[in-house]
């Protein structure tokens, strides 16, 4: 289902593009899995980081990477892909993990150029936020839980996106 070590340093050197400044030659770690465009590829993201953390003995933010990592993969899956993408055409969503001696990033990758959006809450506003809404607060738990976050368009032979999350342990 995924990948691990330095088969993925080519790719992922794109992915790096927009990602807070850390040495890319001080990673130690990376996995990516693909993922399918069908919502049972959000659990099959939260397994696949649970082991790859696991593996790295990098349990201590497990419980906020998992949360992130099923936050930006949905995102993907709704906002990310289009309308009439094929259930069985190559996965077009991608969970890239990286690992640095203090710090992990997940970055997902898909194929939309559009940039991602929070939901506003006008706190001027006298209408009350839906804070018991079954959609809409992704990317509100995302900054929450993560320490830092972003998202940049892919260049080169890459094309899409990479929203990514940065936890420092």
């Amino acid at each position: 289902m995924g990948t691990n070590g330095s088969t993925m340093l080519g790719p992922l050197e794109s992915l790096r593009q927009g990602l807070p400044p850390v040495d890319p030659s001080a990673v130690s770690s990376t996995a990516s899995c693909a993922l399918p465009a069908r919502y049972e590829a959000v659990r099959s993201a939260r397994e696949f980081s649970r082991r790859t953390l696991a593996d790295w003995e990098a349990l201590e933010r497990f419980d906020d990477i998992c949360l992130v990592v099923s936050e930006l993969v949905t995102n993907a899956l709704r906002h990310g892909l289009p309308a009439d993408t094929p259930h069985g055409q190559d996965p077009p969503v991608r969970l890239h993990l990286m690992h640095w001696s203090s710090r992990v990033v997940c970055a997902v990758r898909d194929p939309s150029n559009d940039s991602p959006v929070a939901q506003e809450v006008d706190v001027d506003s006298d209408i009350e936020a839906d804070f018991s809404a079954e959609s809409g607060r992704g990317l509100f738990l995302v900054d929450s839980f993560a320490d830092s976050w972003g998202w940049h368009p892919l260049a080169g032979a890459l094309s899409g996106k990479v929203v990514w999350a940065l936890f420092r342990l």
